[in-house]
């Protein structure tokens, strides 16, 4: 059974819209999905509408990647099997949206300080009916040659200290796990081991968000060393916290790929072990 928790549409920074994503997993074999876009679930209904018409079974579950700030680190929590139509919960992801536009706006008022004009209505065009993030700005950079790709663009001007970064006012850590599991989710630290953060940072970071009451985190992401592997594994063991697994797909590359290579080590408890997964062929 394949099962993919972390997965992104163009309603956030991924590049095929909910319809593309589902045929891709379908190609791909995945037997349960999460989409799970930043700060929105605008594409779950679409997503859903998609999947119902569809022969070949796969089970769809509503999802988030949420956006908190901790100890100037951007960490992002995961709300997996949402309820994604709870009124109160939408009105908190949209908190998190205005945010982003207040981002973006200072962003480009500072790349336009750079000689860089006009960045804030290319990125909108760009992100379309999607969360504008960083990435649209990234790309509108690279497209118009300032900069010869994505790195380069975050060591230039968005990186932390960098000419254009804007810092972010996100909600905490515990916040966020308490707004999951008021919408009926469980909340997990999404891709631990890709935090710029030495293992000492790393291993706090686990424990306060276990602390902080959230159910799990990702053991198995994409581009993890085994040595990795086994050091997220064992923290989720001492802090009990549910394993999840999850290519954190955004769009067709050779990195990443949805379903691929996310099989949990055998002495960890899956997020999903009391969940109802119908979709095995």
């Amino acid at each position: 059974m394949k099962i993919d928790l972390h997965s992104h549409t163009h309603y956030s920074d991924g590049h095929l819209s909910p319809k593309e994503l589902i045929d891709r997993a379908h190609n791909m074999q995945v037997n349960v999905l999460s989409i799970t876009d930043h700060d929105t679930v605008n594409g779950i209904d679409e997503a859903l509408l998609y999947q119902a018409q569809q022969k070949r079974q796969m089970q769809i579950l509503p999802g988030v990647e949420i956006s908190t700030s901790w100890h100037n680190f951007d960490i992002h929590i995961l709300g997996l099997n949402v309820d994604h139509n709870d009124p109160v919960f939408l009105e908190r992801l949209e908190q998190q949206s205005q945010e982003r536009d207040r981002r973006a706006q200072q962003m480009s008022d500072k790349l336009a300080k750079a000689g860089i004009e006009n960045v804030l209505s290319e990125a909108k065009e760009l992100a379309g009916v999607g969360q504008l993030t960083r990435a649209h700005f990234a790309r509108v950079l690279v497209q118009r040659k300032v900069v010869n790709d994505f790195d380069s663009v975050f060591k230039k001007y968005l990186g932390k200290g960098k000419r254009a970064h804007v810092k972010p006012k996100w909600i905490s850590i515990q916040e966020a796990v308490t707004w999951i599991q008021e919408a009926g989710g469980k909340a997990v630290l999404a891709h631990p081991g890709h935090y710029d953060m030495t293992t000492k940072w790393l291993r706090r970071l686990v424990a306060e968000f276990a602390q902080a009451g959230g159910d799990g985190m990702e053991v198995i992401h994409s581009h993890l060393t085994p040595e990795r592997k086994k050091l997220l594994a064992d923290m989720a063991q001492e802090h009990d916290l549910y394993a999840s697994s999850g290519s954190d797909f955004h769009f067709p590359n050779r990195w990443t790929e949805l379903g691929k290579n996310l099989s949990l080590p055998e002495q960890l408890v899956p997020i999903w072990h009391d969940w109802e997964l119908t979709s095995i062929d």
